[in-house]
């Protein structure tokens, strides 16, 4: 397996450290865009549960459940580590995990820095560098942090 770099985005928001982590954690159904979905029926609401172990999955208006990965670290208001169980092939595999580590800095009592990190790519296997391109282009992450950045800057 190759070393590739992990994909690296942040933002800042006019909001407190507690209030942020709350927002992206809690509220991830407010802001995760409703196209990057792999269920068969659209994206009825997201979630991630919030302790170590718990799921991070979303229902769909059909009625099933999709999982994405699992909470592996759960500190609040400070970081929250999950893993990524989606395939290049958009596909949930439980045996398949790339880790997605967003941390969330004070920068004073109504600023926070989040910091998002997707690493462990390169088990994409030859999808890798494609899958990091998709992923670090305007409309992965970039989009992702942005629509979270609006819905916890409210």
């Amino acid at each position: 397996m190759t070393s590739l770099e992990p994909i690296r985005k942040h933002v800042v928001i006019d909001a407190s450290q507690a209030h942020v982590y709350s927002v992206f954690t809690d509220g991830v159904d407010k802001w995760w865009p409703r196209e990057h979905h792999i269920g068969a029926s659209p994206l009825k609401r997201a979630i991630i549960e919030p302790k170590v172990g718990g799921r991070w999955y979303s229902t769909c208006e059909d009625g099933s459940e999709i999982n994405v990965g699992k909470v592996l670290v759960w500190e609040p208001p400070k970081r929250l580590v999950l893993t990524w169980q989606i395939t290049a092939e958009w596909k949930y595999d439980a045996e398949f995990v790339t880790e997605v580590e967003v941390t969330f800095t004070a920068e004073g009592p109504k600023r926070t820095r989040v910091d998002l990190e997707h690493r462990n790519l390169a088990r994409f296997g030859v999808a890798a560098d494609a899958t990091r391109a998709m992923f670090d282009s305007p409309g992965g992450w970039g989009l992702t942090l942005e629509k979270f950045a609006k819905a916890a800057a409210q």
